[in-house]
């Protein structure tokens, strides 16, 4: 794609402005890019992706937080760890802060429960009906070891029946 203000470079500069719900879009070379500011639009902020998650936890002095100094006894990290990298240590890390994370991971998500889709191929049954089967397949092989025959015939069934529901 060309600049759009020189007519001559190849843009290398993509932006985006919306001013009263108004969008403009731009391309732009990097020499044009440069002589309008657009490539300096975030500079002297010194911002990384770890200070923007530790403003979520910044709610509590660290100060404050470091005399109360509980450490994940899997990786060692405290709360006010959590707080100055913006990155929880690991997985036993949310048993240990829960309280503690709650907040905030409610503020970064808007809920704490997942409620995402189910994938398509996923067979979702109740727990109560998988559990009847198995004990239906148990009783039906007893009855063939026994050589009940008509038993195991109606256990099938019923086997069959339950499958049914679950797959249709």
């Amino acid at each position: 794609m060309i600049c759009q203000s020189c007519g001559k470079a190849e843009a290398t500069t993509h932006f985006k402005r919306i001013i009263n719900g108004e969008v403009t879009e731009g391309h732009l070379c990097s020499d044009c890019a440069k002589a309008l500011g657009v490539n300096d639009m975030f500079s002297g902020f010194d911002f990384g992706f770890s200070d923007l998650l530790s403003e979520f936890f910044a709610d509590s002095p660290v100060a404050a937080l470091s005399a109360n100094s509980v450490k994940c006894e899997n990786c060692g990290s405290s709360f006010s760890d959590i707080v100055k990298s913006g990155r929880i240590g690991c997985a036993d890390c949310y048993e240990t802060f829960f309280d503690k994370l709650m907040p905030s991971i409610q503020r970064l998500h808007g809920n704490t429960k997942h409620e995402g889709k189910v994938p398509l191929n996923e067979v979702t049954n109740e727990p109560e009906e998988a559990d009847e089967i198995a004990t239906l397949r148990e009783k039906m092989n007893k009855a063939i070891e026994n050589e009940d025959f008509e038993e195991a015939a109606e256990l099938r069934d019923k086997i069959k029946e339950l499958e049914g529901k679950k797959n249709g």
